[in-house]
Order: structure tokens, then C-alpha cells, then sequence
């Protein structure tokens, strides 16, 4: 069995071509996606504010070490792309940020 790496991927996009009904949605909706909500969950945390313009989702990715960083990354896009389509909402492209929880240095303070 390959050894397994735990990735936080934080995948950002933009609103794009919002239906009247998307647009109403996602505004009734925004004090379940604001700044305090956001956490790294393995189903994804959506995330933005009332401007909608942009959107960031945060997932947690458990993959092969040997598939790297990029798999995980494209992990995490394709479950943001999918969950933005069962939803109804039109985007951009898409981009995201992963982060290594295995390899990642601790820095403690007072040491």
C-alpha cells in the first residue's frame, strides 16, 4: 500500500454569468458562508461574501505521496467544479493552493 500524505487545498475562483435565481440564493445563504465559517473538511467549505464576486472552497485531500502535490490539487478542483454544478451557479476558472500537513514545519514559540 503507498504511503498517504494529508492535503489542505484551498481552491478560488470567480462568480460568473450568476442567474437571477443563483445570484438570490446565494445572498439569502451568505451568513452560512461567511470568514467564520471556513474549515477544511473533506466535503468542502464554501466560502464568500455579499459583493459575490469571488469564492473560495477549503477541502481536506487524503492522497498517494508519489501523486503529489498537483493530484491533490486537481482532487480538490473537481470537487469544487462538481459541487458548484449541482448547485446551479456559473464560475471561472478555476485555481488552488495546497498545502502539505505531513511535510509542513511547526515553528513553536519559546523554544
Amino acid at each position: 500500500m503507498a504511503e498517504q500524505h494529508t492535503y489542505r487545498v484551498i481552491v478560488r475562483g470567480t462568480w460568473d454569468g450568476l442567474t437571477d435565481g443563483s445570484r438570490a440564493r446565494l445572498l439569502a445563504e451568505v451568513d452560512d458562508h461567511g470568514l467564520t465559517r471556513m474549515h477544511f473538511t473533506e466535503e468542502g467549505s464554501l466560502t464568500y461574501d455579499k459583493a459575490l464576486r469571488h469564492f473560495s472552497f477549503r477541502y481536506v485531500v487524503v492522497s498517494d505521496v508519489a501523486d503529489g502535490t498537483e493530484m491533490a490539487g486537481a482532487i480538490a478542483e473537481d470537487r469544487a467544479e462538481t459541487a458548484l454544478k449541482e448547485l446551479g451557479h456559473g464560475f471561472g476558472p478555476l485555481r488552488s493552493t495546497v498545502t502539505d500537513m505531513d511535510t509542513m514545519k511547526i515553528n513553536r514559540k519559546g523554544r
